[in-house]
């Protein structure tokens, strides 16, 4: 496994980021498709041994129950020191209109709650799911430099906003002493590169490590774009529908070329999906949602996998622009 620096902060993390989105109970909420404990535990176990050491959960997935999961998984398959544990805020987690958002009162309740479910006394990368854009920015940012301050979060990170956004927050925090976004979560895959324009250039000069979320496009990459869905996640997936919709001709072009490379190379669609990721220079690590053990082995496989210039220019010549996606 290769590790690297999330951006210039001093935490090392493995270049693969295992999404745990997945893990939970069916019923306990977001999303609709889950796997249960008994089926995520040998997924995270194989991911921990094999070298990742940086998992991804949030309050929101599954109530709560993705992070009981990841926690439980943490004490039993390593040892909470060699373990970059990362969650979020801001989903509603409750049915009280004081739930949800990034509140003070919201950030320093929840933070608590998920150190519960998780069974530590501290979380790596404490991560603001989504901006609130009805709460104070100077209420939202002092809420989590108090966090740092009080050891109960080690790093702060962000995810899926506008970059003049995330540039107001950076600078703030700088100005007032208080502690950075040291990461950005966001929506980046070949079938989605609007953050190129600004967030990645930002993120690069800030020093801020990336971590895209869906890198396969839910699955739209890893297959030709004329296979049936089967998968139950890709038949009740409804964000990736608001996503990605039905596709458009570019969409195609795209799945098309990767099936070409992937056959040129002699690898898997997703091996080549995910090496672009890998060798854009602002992307730390992809966030790798893993429904089967398969998806974790290309990941690594992925990881070796060095696409020629010609194979990139491939890639990225069909793409168009899109309407910003992902934020809220």
């Amino acid at each position: 496994m290769e590790y690297r620096r999330l951006g210039r902060s001093g935490l090392k993390v493995s270049r693969i980021a295992l999404g745990c989105m997945m893990f939970g109970d069916a019923g306990r909420g977001y999303p609709d498709f889950t796997l249960s404990e008994n089926e995520s535990r040998p997924l995270l176990r194989a991911a921990i041994e094999a070298g990742v050491n940086f998992l991804d959960t949030s309050n929101g997935y599954s109530s709560g129950h993705s992070e009981e999961i990841v926690g439980r998984a943490v004490r039993d398959f390593s040892r909470r020191e060699d373990v970059v544990i990362a969650t979020k805020v801001f989903a509603p987690m409750r049915p009280s209109p004081l739930s949800g958002g990034l509140s003070r009162r919201e950030i320093v309740g929840e933070v608590e709650r998920s150190l519960d479910r998780l069974g530590t006394d501290y979380i790596d990368l404490y991560q603001a799911h989504r901006w609130d854009p009805e709460t104070p920015i100077e209420e939202i940012l002092l809420a989590f430099d108090q966090l740092v301050r009080d050891g109960k979060v080690r790093y702060l990170g962000a995810s899926s906003m506008y970059a003049w956004k995330f540039a107001q927050a950076l600078t703030m925090a700088g100005e007032r002493g208080w502690h950075r976004f040291v990461s950005m979560q966001n929506h980046l895959n070949l079938l989605y590169r609007e953050e190129e324009r600004e967030m990645l250039p930002l993120c690069l000069e800030q020093g801020i490590g990336v971590v895209p979320w869906s890198p396969l496009a839910r699955g739209r990459l890893a297959r030709p774009a004329d296979t049936q869905v089967l998968s139950a996640r890709q038949q009740t997936d409804r964000f990736a529908d608001h996503l990605y919709g039905k596709g458009d001709e570019a969409d195609r072009q795209i799945i098309e070329a990767v099936g070409g490379v992937a056959e040129q190379l002699g690898i898997s669609r997703s091996e080549v999906a995910l090496a672009w990721l890998y060798q854009k220079p602002e992307v730390t690590a992809p966030l790798l949602g893993v429904g089967k053990l398969q998806h974790l082995e290309d990941a690594l496989k992925a990881l070796e996998v060095t696409l020629p210039p010609e194979a990139v220019a491939a890639l990225e010549a069909p793409y168009v622009s899109k309407p910003v996606s992902g934020i809220n």
